[in-house]
């Protein structure tokens, strides 16, 4: 994957767009399309290095109530729905503890502070932050699902828009794992007042389309043949023909 001709931009240049109050368009494809992708916009965005890197490692768990709470509010549509993560930017070092919201105008608010991926229990501050910020108490909640994934993050010239490219993507619950090798998710991160995005426009010249995907959701449903998943079928089976790989837990 050539990405020499991006200019580069550095972790802490990355605050001029946090976007923590957006609007989000998700798509995902066949990793074959994505070296042409990143040639068709090149001159528009920063690509991040930090020291030097620029596919990243991500490791991620998510938390749930005993009863899925979470997991079915996404299932069954719900609006002003929360998702809880601990999310760790591993070449970097750093943690974060986040809550996620999306309401019910389509936009997407997080909060988060900071955390450490080693410790399984809750601290103080973060019961506190949950017990706060959304209408579960952290007493409440246990892990559900572990994800491991390659992030690029492209940011535009403009500041005002942040993307991120997910590769390598992988979903673990007690040690069964599920690999879904072939798979790019793209996510366009906005403002919602920006004008059209170069990386949108590449993507609808390509036809990938606008496509939601939930990282936790689908990996819970692939991990956990046991949930209620009936909303999510369609989905899984078009990621398989997508990727032409048929998964399997191992």
């Amino acid at each position: 994957m050539n990405t020499k001709y991006f200019d580069s931009i550095e972790l802490k240049e990355m605050d001029k767009v946090k976007l923590m109050n957006r609007t989000d368009h998700k798509f995902w494809f066949h990793g074959a399309y994505l070296p042409d992708l990143l040639k068709q916009v090149e001159e528009d965005y920063y690509l991040l290095h930090i020291d030097g890197e620029y596919q990243l490692p991500y490791a991620t768990t998510y938390y749930d109530t005993k009863k899925n709470f979470m997991f079915s509010a996404h299932h069954n549509g719900k609006l002003n729905r929360f998702k809880i993560r601990r999310r760790s930017y591993v070449n970097s070092g750093i943690s974060f503890l986040e809550i996620k919201f999306k309401n019910n105008k389509g936009r997407t608010i997080k909060k988060r502070i900071p955390s450490t991926q080693s410790y399984s229990e809750f601290t103080s501050t973060e019961d506190q932050f949950i017990n706060s910020k959304t209408p579960f108490s952290a007493a409440e909640l246990k892990p559900s699902l572990e994800n491991k994934f390659t992030r690029l993050t492209l940011v535009n010239k403009n500041f005002k828009e942040r993307c991120t490219i997910d590769l390598n993507i992988e979903f673990e619950v007690s040690n069964s794992i599920v690999s879904l090798d072939n798979l790019v998710i793209v996510e366009i991160k906005s403002d919602g007042k920006s004008s059209s995005s170069p990386l949108g426009l590449a993507l609808r010249k390509n036809r990938i389309k606008n496509n939601g995907f939930s990282k936790y959701c689908v990996g819970r449903s692939m991990t956990n043949p046991n949930l209620k998943q009936n909303a999510f079928k369609a989905k899984i089976r078009n990621i398989e023909k997508v990727t032409q790989t048929n998964y399997q837990l191992i």
